[in-house]
């Protein structure tokens, strides 16, 4: 059976290349970067490599990434870590309604501890309004985190205003959640002091991130221990873990803008063919413009790999698992919260109806895949939509 994967904001399957060099770590390569022998310092060697690489693609210093066990580690070490070094300045924070679990939960949990939220409402296209941003900012405001690319939709926010916006609060740290971002589109970094990476967005091994920290930003570290990661994240090293994000962050970094050129055509032709073949559809998020944007990979204002339609009458969940049985993997949002009960926040927060959420799938691209894979799906999902909406309509019948 023809396999075409359409989940990659859920994981993205090792590169070739990344799973080899990752072999010969794991085989060849194996000392712990901490001791002082010639196999401890082959690892250390791998190590600065992989920092140096990240730090490169995000024209940072190589002292200023930590590696962490992914995005959600990243984002709690950031959030977390800058509320607690920095209770005596404030204890107001602030982020969206529309971030990624890893960041709503670290804020619920610190609105247990004491600490006052402010959360931003998003408008139909799942984008933040300044203006509501310039409001909410106090004298104690303490830390704000905001995503760069939202990873179910594929929203971009106006992360340069966002920076110079809080620039005026000298008391108050920036974090962006850019997993979704890294590697897929050039990034603003000017004014982001704390940014989130994760390796197995980017063709990399699940259980590998970073997190960028500004040299002026103090942070307080989650866990103690021998003092790996300047302090900032002790334990040993997964060596052919970070090695091989390091290895994936080149690549992708290398490959940004033919990938990225690559995903925009194949996005169109799927975007194109659902809304000219498949009646009663709806784009959720940015791509719901149909003005001619994002013509420049340069100055995007939609990602390049994430659309996200609602089939009006047919139920996401059905349709996923139909389209699996015909070997297409799609999703019906963050794969994080997938298996809890409940509606698409995102979605929500958006304003879309019952009826756009409960049809609404995730389509998340690669540039490995081609327009013969894209037009299959295509020919699958017309038949598979009609046919769930044939049974619904039997069943309301009844």
């Amino acid at each position: 059976m023809r396999e075409v994967y359409l989940d990659n904001s859920a994981t993205t399957k090792v590169s070739d290349r990344v799973a080899q060099f990752m072999y010969e770590v794991m085989t060849e390569y194996y000392g712990n970067p901490s001791s002082l022998h010639r196999k401890g310092i082959e690892a250390e060697k791998l190590l600065r490599e992989a920092r140096e690489n990240i730090a490169r693609a995000l024209g940072v210093k190589p002292r200023e990434i930590y590696f962490t066990s992914g995005g959600t580690e990243s984002n709690n070490l950031a959030i977390k870590g800058t509320a607690y070094s920095m209770r005596k300045q404030g204890n107001h924070l602030i982020t969206t309604t529309i971030e990624h679990p890893s960041v709503l939960e670290a804020f619920r949990q610190l609105e247990k501890e004491g600490f006052c939220v402010t959360y931003l409402g998003v408008d139909s296209r799942g984008v933040i309004n300044i203006g509501a941003l310039q409001k909410a900012l106090r004298p104690d405001t303490i830390l704000v985190s905001i995503m760069y690319i939202n990873n179910e939709v594929g929203s971009i926010q106006p992360i340069k205003e966002v920076a110079s916006c809080i620039r005026r609060n000298k008391n108050t740290v920036f974090h962006v959640d850019a997993v979704q971002a890294f590697g897929k589109i050039p990034m603003e970094i000017e004014g982001i002091d704390l940014l989130s990476i994760s390796g197995h967005k980017i063709y990399g091994p699940k259980g590998t991130g970073a997190l960028f920290i500004r040299e002026k930003v103090r942070i307080t570290p989650l866990f103690n221990g021998g003092g790996q990661e300047q302090n900032i994240r002790s334990g040993t090293e997964n060596m052919p873990g970070i090695a091989g994000l390091g290895a994936a962050a080149k690549e992708a970094f290398e490959n940004m803008h033919s990938w990225g050129k690559t995903m925009k055509d194949l996005k169109k032709r799927l975007k194109d063919r659902i809304l000219a073949e498949i009646p009663d559809t709806v784009l959720n998020g940015p791509d719901a413009d149909e003005d001619g944007s994002c013509q420049d990979l340069d100055a995007p204002d939609e990602a390049p790999h994430i659309l996200n339609v609602s089939f009006l009458g047919a139920r996401g969940e059905i349709l996923l698992h139909a389209l699996e049985s015909h070997g297409i993997y799609v999703s019906t949002g963050s794969a994080c919260s997938s298996h809890k009960e409940g509606k698409s926040h995102v979605l929500s927060a958006m304003g879309k109806s019952n009826e756009e959420i409960d049809g609404a799938i995730r389509f998340s691209l690669s540039p490995f895949l081609t327009i013969e894979d894209i037009d299959y799906t295509v020919d699958v999902l017309k038949k598979e939509v009609e046919e769930i909406r044939k049974f619904v309509r039997k069943q309301t019948w009844r």
